[in-house]
């Protein structure tokens, strides 16, 4: 009859040890050691923050970008308005300024042709033409066109400022013309040679009369 089984009959005690060995060589061999991996991280933490230095600086150019064309829109905003502003100003004040010229324009031609109208009818006074039997209303006739030629200058004085700066002292004689005999209050307004133009053709007939008896007079004498 067989002895009893002895489980380590079959088990080779050799190869046992061999492969302990073996196994805790591998395992000590797969583990790195302490400072080699302390350097791995380093190395790592370098590279990440060259990587985090990286983007910031680009974060920083894309900030300043930003900013640069928020300004560049704030300032075509202002601008535009501002643009828009004056321009819009400018034509009302243009536009304004264009109707009173137009308008001043054409004042003036009308008051260029009414003076030299006034002018030639002054001009064309020749008083010494003036004869004995029409000195009156000669005279008369004058003074109306003179009165009407002043009135057409005081007139545009108030229309035309060219000739709202004429001073007093520069003032054109026709300020000082004779005042018409129909507006004529006192003869204080008239010069000294109109009042002895008006008294000559008052006493006119008169010194003929006395010249005439004058006349008859020495004809008396010299029959005599």
């Amino acid at each position: 009859m067989a002895g009893e089984y002895d489980s380590t009959e079959f088990i080779d005690t050799d190869f046992l040890s061999q492969k302990s060995g073996y196994s805790a060589s591998a395992a000590g061999s797969s583990r790195p050691s302490m400072p080699d991996d302390v350097n791995r991280k380093v190395v790592e933490a370098q590279q990440k923050l060259v990587e985090l230095k990286r983007a910031q600086e680009e974060l920083e150019r894309e900030r300043a970008g930003l900013e640069e064309l928020r300004r560049r829109q704030n300032e075509f905003q202002t601008g535009r308005d501002e643009v828009i502003q004056n321009l819009t100003r400018g034509l009302g004040l243009l536009e304004e300024a264009e109707f009173v010229a137009r308008r001043d324009a054409e004042q003036m031609v009308k008051t260029i042709e009414d003076f030299r109208n006034a002018l030639a009818k002054v001009q064309a006074i020749r008083d010494e033409t003036w004869t004995k039997e029409n000195f009156q209303m000669e005279l008369t006739r004058a003074l109306t066109t003179i009165e009407n030629a002043r009135m057409e200058w005081n007139s545009a004085r108030l229309k035309i400022a060219a000739l709202a700066g004429e001073t007093k002292n520069a003032a054109t004689p026709l300020d000082k013309a004779p005042i018409s005999p129909v507006k004529m209050t006192s003869l204080a307004d008239l010069s000294f040679s109109q009042l002895c133009k008006i008294g000559l053709a008052l006493t006119w007939p008169l010194l003929i009369v006395a010249l005439g008896a004058l006349g008859i007079f020495l004809a008396i004498l010299a029959r005599h």
